[in-house]
């Protein structure tokens, strides 16, 4: 009898889950039938065989297992996939489920499997592969991960990697939510927050094929989007967009597309004849300006809204090339008219009555037409959006060409410097449809505007080619710009520099000779025999001897200014200071280079600056490669600290380490000293023994204008040293790191360093204000390491948590020492990540 109950009690438990699955089940597909070897969907049937496979996540293993070409996981289905072709691909029918590509409860990193290359959730290779959610909403069948750098994984993690053409997807939603909540409406059990609210690297979908067509999708993550990377021929339709910068497909055509830009840089950069905006709505969460790309490249947009509650300013790239051209038509902001970069003359190309608009869209039977068969037909006529007889009945009624119109003029070669009366350079323009198809036969037209006509002679060749003869009769090298472009308003630019011709360098006069002045300063004197503004290149050195043995570079002329004078300061005093000149002017390049070195070694009595105080002359301090550990010197390396050692780097020492000049983004109308390579380091070491208080004060110009410092949270960071002995590497340390807690804010913490190994000495606070122009005071004043930064400009601080302030206040009690040099260590990538340094002052007590 009590066996008996037992076996009634587990057939009502088992009928409860059954009927509650089937329940469950009818509540998340309620369109979809499953019949075993079909399934039914909308009242069509579809039969399951070797390319038409039905993933259900609702379905238990077991159930799965009497099923042929019947899956529970899209990983799972993957190892089973067949080739298909254009007319019979391989179909994945996904029921509406989250499908973790990745399993995100895994606490294992996720590494690369080769050094360089990101870190992949699911390799897939297949020819003609379709994913098909079964819905009308996207939002119902989810692919997802939650990985991205740092954060689960060492590298730009990458959830899908899909070799082969003809990918598609329709119905659902490719997502990383490494920095975003997946929220399932269907479903709240299988909701899942974020892994961090810091934006880091989540890349959704690497693509190597042709052919690639999305319809219907939704593709959301943050910082480098990823939606289908890497392919050639892309179409998204009616698809959805949520990222941040360096995110979206730079070969893609986005027609009828909605967009959330959560920064001011969707495109690194775009390849070839770029991307295309047809129909578009964007909608902008940036500060102030929008652009679209980070590098370079070609953008078109056609009857595309942008709105943005704090948009002012709408243009393709922040500090655009002279040569680049983007096309837009019936492009607005905030429902108002407006023509993108509209403050830089010809870069944009508005399409209004020309023929080039055709390429793109044109009306037909009282109907727009957006022209995807001349965007991507290629030689092979695809024709996603199937509209080759309309585009062919209308070229037939009018008698006009929709079908070949190009879309991108490039001219070869590149930007190039020509000297007057030695050198001639056969220029030739290149004509491409969309898809980088190279179109031969089209007329171009050559053209110099008035102004430049005087410095150049153009001569028209056959076949889209001209030559170009420099006339330039005038002292100074200018630049000029050349136009080719055709009937259909299709542009291109080509910047080249005309120098008038050039003579032999000037001879000496007077050799020269080097004078010591009462006010502590060494003074170069010699005479050129020329009739202009002298540019002669002067760098300075000290020597061990009066006969130049192991000369240190320590001061060089920039900018086309002879530095003639030089200041002595302690850190002369023993040294004999040698100059080398470099005669030249502007109509010569620099002849051989005259050594003088002055007559006696530098003494105490020479020297009437203080010691107390340096405030290096950037401008003109050396930026060489220089090793050496000596007082009075300024050490310039590359180095890969050992708390960076899990990202497998080594300091590159190859060139030289720093450059001065202007930076990239938010560093590019600054000038300054600037890491030239990763690992950049830069030391001075006082001359004396022992020093007491110590003050220095500069300011930082990061590349990166969101308050994120560097590039990545991978171990990248910018220490700055004060009473440190720099053999050893002692001392103490701001440190000034980008973590995974925010993407627009760093933390300052205090460290201390014995013999090259840092430990944290103070909290860390986190800070929005290290942007340009970010002012840093550090002080150590007896047994008290002391830091302030602020930023003058504001930089909608409001706006930020609580816990990240405005203006940093640090101190830490430290163990007095007698060491007086200072360091700079920069960790991050060079270029978009380094950071400007500038005003630097030093003050020893």
């Amino acid at each position: 009898m009590k066996q008996s109950a037992q076996i009634l009690l587990l057939s009502i438990v088992f009928v409860f889950c059954y009927v509650s699955n089937l329940f469950s089940q009818e509540k998340l597909s309620k369109d979809i039938i499953f019949k075993g070897n079909h399934i039914i969907y909308k009242g069509k049937k579809i039969v399951l065989g070797p390319n038409a496979f039905f993933i259900d996540g609702q379905l238990t293993d077991a159930e799965v297992s009497k099923y042929k070409y019947v899956y529970n996981s899209v990983n799972e289905a993957s190892k089973h996939l067949s080739n298909g072709t254009e007319t019979n691909p391989m179909v994945l029918y996904i029921a509406p489920w989250v499908y973790w590509i990745d399993n995100p409860d895994d606490p294992e990193i996720r590494l690369p499997k080769s050094e360089g290359k990101p870190p992949i959730g699911l390799e897939i290779q297949c020819e003609w592969l379709k994913f098909q959610g079964l819905t009308d909403d996207p939002q119902n069948v989810v692919l997802a991960s939650n990985r991205g750098q740092t954060i689960g994984a060492k590298g730009n993690f990458t959830m899908l990697d899909i070799k082969g053409d003809g990918t598609s997807a329709e119905n659902l939603t490719f997502g990383n939510y490494c920095n975003i909540d997946l929220v399932y409406p269907l479903n709240p059990k299988l909701n899942r927050a974020k892994r961090s609210s810091a934006i880091v690297q989540g890349q959704l979908a690497f693509s190597n094929g042709d052919k690639v067509f999305a319809r219907n999708v939704r593709f959301v993550s943050r910082l480098n989007l990823a939606p289908f990377w890497g392919s050639k021929r892309t179409l998204f339709d009616h698809c959805h967009f949520e990222s941040t910068d360096d995110a979206l497909n730079g070969t893609a055509v986005y027609l009828n597309c909605d967009f959330e830009f959560y920064s001011s840089k969707p495109f690194y950069k775009t390849s070839g004849t770029g991307a295309v905006f047809l129909n578009c709505d964007i909608k902008s969460f940036t500060r102030d300006q929008q652009y679209f790309v980070k590098e370079s490249g070609s953008v078109t947009t056609i009857d595309t809204q942008f709105t943005g509650k704090n948009v002012n300013y709408l243009g393709w790239r922040d500090i655009p090339n002279t040569e680049a051209r983007c096309y837009q038509f019936n492009t607005s902001l905030n429902n108002k008219p407006i023509i993108l970069s509209s403050d830089i003359p010809n870069i944009t190309v508005d399409m209004s009555e020309k023929e080039i608009l055709n390429a793109y869209r044109f009306e037909y039977n009282n109907e727009v037409v957006y022209n995807t068969y001349n965007l991507l037909r290629g030689n092979d006529n695809w024709d996603p959006m199937r509209i080759k007889s309309k585009v062919e009945n209308a070229e037939k009624d009018t008698g006009r060409n929709y079908s070949s119109i190009p879309t991108l003029l490039t001219i070869l070669p590149s930007q190039k410097k020509l000297e007057t009366g030695k050198d001639s350079l056969q220029l030739e323009a290149i004509i491409y449809r969309f898809g980088n198809y190279e179109l031969k036969g089209e007329k171009i037209n050559w053209k110099i505007a008035p102004e430049y006509q005087s410095l150049v002679k153009l001569k028209v060749n056959s076949e889209g080619k001209c030559t170009l003869i420099p006339t330039n009769e005038e002292n100074e090298t200018k630049e000029v710009i050349i136009v080719a472009s055709t009937a259909s308003g299709l542009e291109g630019a080509r910047v080249l520099s005309i120098a008038p011709s050039f003579i032999a360098p000037p001879n000496f006069k007077e050799l020269p000779k080097i004078n010591k002045t009462s006010d502590g300063k060494l003074q170069l004197n010699y005479a050129l025999d020329m009739l202009y503004e002298d540019q002669s290149q002067i760098q300075w050195y000290r020597c061990r001897d009066n006969q130049g043995s192991h000369p240190i570079e320590i001061s060089v002329s920039r900018l086309n200014k002879p530095l003639k004078t030089y200041e002595l300061s302690t850190a002369d005093i023993g040294y004999f200071i040698m100059a080398s000149i470099s005669p030249k002017h502007l109509r010569c390049e620099a002849g051989a280079p005259k050594t003088i070195i002055f007559n006696s070694a530098i003494s105490k009595t020479d020297i009437k600056q203080s010691s107390k105080v340096l405030v290096p002359n950037l401008e003109n301090m050396s930026a060489k490669y220089q090793p050496e550990i000596l007082p009075g010197f300024w050490t310039l390396d590359s180095f890969a600290p050992a708390d960076t050692s899990e990202h497998n780097w080594t300091g590159d020492n190859s060139k030289d380490p720093w450059y001065y000049g202007s930076g990239e983004n938010g560093a590019a109308n600054d000038i300054g000293f600037i890491q030239a390579t990763k690992g950049a380091r830069m030391r001075y070491t006082p001359v004396g023994d022992s020093f007491g208080n110590i003050k220095m004060s500069f300011t930082a110009i990061p590349a990166k204008t969101a308050g994120q410092g560097f590039s990545s949270a991978r171990s990248q960071y910018m220490d700055i040293g004060i009473k440190m002995n720099n053999k050893e590497m002692s001392g103490y340390a701001l440190r000034i790191i980008r973590t995974t807690k925010y993407s627009d804010a760093v933390d300052f913490v205090l460290m201390k360093y014995e013999n090259g190994n840092p430990t944290v000495i103070s909290n860390p606070v986190t800070t929005s204000c290290f942007r340009p122009n970010c002012i840093i005071n550090i002080e150590i004043k007896n047994n008290k390491l002391i830091v302030h930064a602020e930023n003058p400009l504001d930089y909608f601080a409001g706006n930020y948590p609580s816990d990240v302030v405005k203006k940093v206040d640090l101190e830490a009690t430290i163990s007095p020492n007698q060491f007086g040099g200072i360091s700079f260590q920069h960790t991050g990538t060079i270029g978009s990540g380094a950071t400007s340094i500038k005003d630097l002052k030093i003050e020893w007590q």
